[in-house]
C-alpha cells in the first residue's frame, strides 16, 4: 500500500483509490521554518526539568505548572463543549528535561501513531479518515507547514489566486495582559497529511496549541468525540468548535462582498454555515511587520 509519507511517519499514511495522488508537496511530520527563516519552530528555548521519574506530575514538574496535560495519553475535556471545548495552555516536556522519553507528558511530539488514509471525497477534494477507532481526547495529528511571520504569511495569500485552495492556519492567542499572539503555519508547499482535513461546521476534532520546545506552538488536532472507523475527520476551520443556530460571527465587510470571495461548504452538518469561514484580515496588508 502506498504510504503518503514517504516512511517519514511511525504509522503509513495509506492512500484511496489505488493509483491516484494528489499534488506533489514535500511531506513533514513537523513544522519548519519558512524560506525566510525567521522562525525556526525546532529551536529550543524552553529549560528542561529535572524529574527523575519514569513519567512526570504536577505540581512537582516545573513544565507542567505552565498549564494543563494529560492523562492516560488523552486531553482531558469539560463534559460541555460550547463554541470551543478547550482554552487551556498545554506544555510537554522537552528534548532537556531529564524524565526520558517514557514520559507520558511527551504525546504531540510523538508524531502520528494512528492509522489514517488520506482520500478522495465527491465534492470536497481529499480528505482524511481513521482506519481505526479513535476514543475521545486522543490526539490525531499536528497540522504542520511553515511558519511563517505574518507579512510573508499575508504576501503569500494575496498573490493566490482565487480557485486556488488556501492552507494557511492563522492561530490567534488571547493572553492575559490582553496581547494576542499569532501563529501562521502554511502546508501548500510543506506539510503533513493535517493539510488534507477539511471543514466541517460539527467537526470531530479541535485544535489546540501544544507547546514543547519553545513558544512557538505545534498546532495539535484531538479527537473531540469518540470516532469510529471509517468516519471522516474534520475541524473547524475558524477555530470555533460548533456552529450553532443563532451564534454570532464577526463581519468586517459587508455580507454581500464577503460572500462574493468565499468558497462554499459541503460538510453537510445540520448547522452548515453554507460557506467557508473567512478571515478578512488575511487579505488585507498589515499596517506594520514585527
Amino acid at each position: 500500500m502506498a504510504d503518503l509519507s514517504g516512511g517519514s511517519e511511525a504509522v503509513p499514511v495509506a492512500l484511496w483509490p489505488p493509483g491516484e495522488a494528489p499534488p506533489a508537496f514535500q511531506y513533514s511530520p513537523d513544522s519548519v521554518a519558512g524560506a525566510d527563516g525567521q522562525i525556526d519552530p525546532s529551536e529550543v528555548t524552553f529549560p528542561g526539568c529535572s524529574c527523575r521519574s519514569s513519567s512526570c506530575v504536577a505540581p512537582q514538574c516545573p513544565c507542567l505548572r505552565l498549564g494543563h496535560s494529560y492523562s492516560g495519553l488523552r486531553l482531558v475535556l469539560p463534559e460541555q463543549q460550547h463554541h470551543q471545548p478547550f482554552s487551556r495552555p498545554v506544555f510537554e516536556c522537552n528534548s532537556l528535561c531529564s524524565c526520558g522519553d517514557s514520559c507520558q507528558k511527551r504525546l504531540v511530539q510523538r508524531g502520528l501513531r494512528l492509522r489514517l488514509q488520506v482520500f478522495r471525497t465527491e465534492r470536497k477534494g481529499w480528505g482524511v479518515r481513521a482506519l481505526e477507532p479513535v476514543p475521545r481526547g486522543s490526539f490525531v495529528c499536528e497540522y504542520a507547514g511553515e511558519v511563517l511571520p505574518p507579512a510573508e504569511a499575508h504576501r503569500r495569500i494575496q498573490a493566490q489566486a482565487p480557485e486556488q485552495p488556501n492552507y494557511i492556519i492563522a492561530l490567534r492567542e488571547h493572553l492575559h495582559d490582553g496581547r494576542v499572539m499569532e501563529t501562521f503555519v502554511d502546508p501548500t508547499r510543506v506539510g503533513n497529511v493535517g493539510r488534507f482535513l477539511n471543514h466541517s461546521c460539527e467537526p470531530n476534532l479541535f485544535m489546540v496549541p501544544v507547546r514543547v520546545d519553545s513558544m512557538v506552538p505545534k498546532l495539535a488536532l484531538f479527537a473531540a468525540a469518540d470516532i469510529s472507523a471509517g468516519e471522516e475527520l474534520t475541524f473547524d476551520y475558524s477555530g470555533r468548535f460548533h456552529n450553532f443556530p443563532g451564534a454570532s460571527r464577526e463581519q468586517s465587510q459587508p455580507v454581500e462582498e464577503e460572500n462574493s470571495l468565499r468558497k462554499p461548504c459541503y460538510c453537510g452538518s445540520r448547522t452548515c454555515a453554507s460557506f467557508l469561514p473567512w478571515d478578512s484580515s488575511l487579505f488585507s496588508t498589515p499596517a506594520s511587520s514585527p
